[in-house]
């Protein structure tokens, strides 16, 4: 191995002879895993030592400029549709490889990421976890990595959702005591889009992941459900028991992230999960979440998930009347943003709000996820947006899976 500094240097270094005869490229295998911080041995995230080549994708048929550049003149290695040459450099040995009838800059694994301020191209890493077999190193690597920077994810959003969440929803929507009135006199308008995908509630026991300040949970209690909600803010918590007790109705909170539920309450009996709106965006990898909805129900149990549909939280971006297609729908990248209960505060309470990491999934992403477990789909209903400007634009979808 050598270290960090001499490998990022050498890939600038060889980058720039890419750049200067107009070549696109996407660092694969090793160097992919490595510079978006994956290490094959059980290290931090940001491993100090790195691979000992550097290996990179290029067009198919641009392979001969490269060796040029690079002073080969043996022709390529081929094996099944692709080619590849190794060039010894600045004490490190660069792969080239060319996949035939490959089109690298339109590949919809190619994610780019910033080092040191430079912009780099890499095969993202949802495709390896996908690319081997298990039980394969990488696949475990790969794993590893995600749960690493999803406990991350979730001390940030942890933190940032206990700051001032209780003020939020009392600003929102008005002192427990209002709330549960609200509630208690149409509990049925408070399910709203959920209603026709609900079985019969009455005696049911449901379970609300990411429950926040648990308006729909707590209208399921008073038509007669079992209700727990999880989720890792007390300050919601706060909030949702007492506008329970205010609606005098027993709810069972958890407190916890709903990665880390205990095998005690994964035993198979619930027979309702259901989701909503705004939640999917904060797991780096699906596969788990997925795992865990099909721990929690029993034989026959549904899930509901409704959640903002990918042509506009991935695609679209609007403005009045105007819509633009200004975005990727199968970027796999992880974007910064202020934490969701932020608008409801007043500016001076928001100025220390933490910034949180999310990742916009497309439907087949989700749809796969869950499907993988051994759920059964029912049905996948994309839902449009209700102002007339944007009536044909989906502006949530809602997937509803058995076990």
């Amino acid at each position: 191995m050598v270290s960090a500094t001499v490998w990022w240097e050498t890939l600038f270094s060889v980058l720039a002879i890419l750049e200067n005869i107009d070549i696109n490229y996407t660092l694969v295998e090793s160097s992919a895993l490595f510079a978006q911080g994956v290490v094959l041995q059980e290290k931090p995230i940001h491993a100090q030592t790195a691979p000992n080549g550097l290996e990179l994708s290029i067009q198919w048929d641009l392979m001969q400029r490269v060796a040029e550049a690079f002073g080969v003149r043996e022709k390529p290695e081929r094996q099944a549709g692709c080619e590849s040459f190794h060039v010894p450099y600045q004490g490190l040995t660069v792969t080239f490889y060319s996949y035939l009838n490959t089109v690298v800059v339109t590949d919809p694994d190619r994610l780019q990421l910033q080092h040191m301020n430079r912009t780099v191209w890499v095969k993202a890493l949802d495709y390896y976890l996908h690319a081997y077999p298990e039980d394969h190193p990488v696949t475990l690597a790969v794993q590893r990595y995600f749960q690493q920077l999803q406990q991350h994810n979730s001390a940030l959003n942890q933190s940032a959702w206990n700051q001032a969440a209780y003020d939020a929803w009392v600003q929102r929507h008005g002192p427990p005591q209002v709330q549960a009135a609200r509630i208690q006199k149409d509990p049925q308008t408070r399910l709203a889009s959920l209603n026709k995908y609900l079985p019969p509630i009455a005696g049911k026991k449901v379970i609300n992941l990411l429950g926040s300040h648990g308006t729909k949970a707590i209208a399921l209690a008073i038509l007669g459900a079992q209700v727990t909600i999880v989720d890792m803010s007390q300050e919601n918590a706060h909030y949702a028991r007492e506008v329970a007790a205010a609606a005098r109705v027993q709810l069972r909170y958890l407190v916890t992230d709903v990665l880390k539920l205990s095998p005690q309450e994964l035993d198979g009996s619930y027979d309702l999960v259901f989701m909503e709106l705004g939640i999917l965006h904060y797991f780096v990898d699906l596969a788990p979440l997925a795992r865990i909805v099909q721990q929690l129900l029993r034989s026959g149990g549904r899930l509901i998930l409704q959640d903002f549909h990918p042509v506009s939280t991935k695609l679209l971006s609007s403005k009045g009347k105007k819509h633009k297609v200004s975005g990727n729908y199968f970027d796999k990248s992880l974007h910064a943003t202020d934490v969701a209960f932020s608008k409801h505060l007043t500016e001076k309470d928001a100025t220390d709000i933490q910034q949180v990491y999310q990742r916009y999934w497309n439907l087949g992403e989700i749809i796969t996820a869950f499907a993988a477990t051994g759920l059964v789909i029912q049905r996948l209903d994309e839902e449009p947006n209700s102002k007339i400007d944007d009536m044909g634009i989906p502006k949530t979808f809602t997937l509803v899976a058995e076990r």
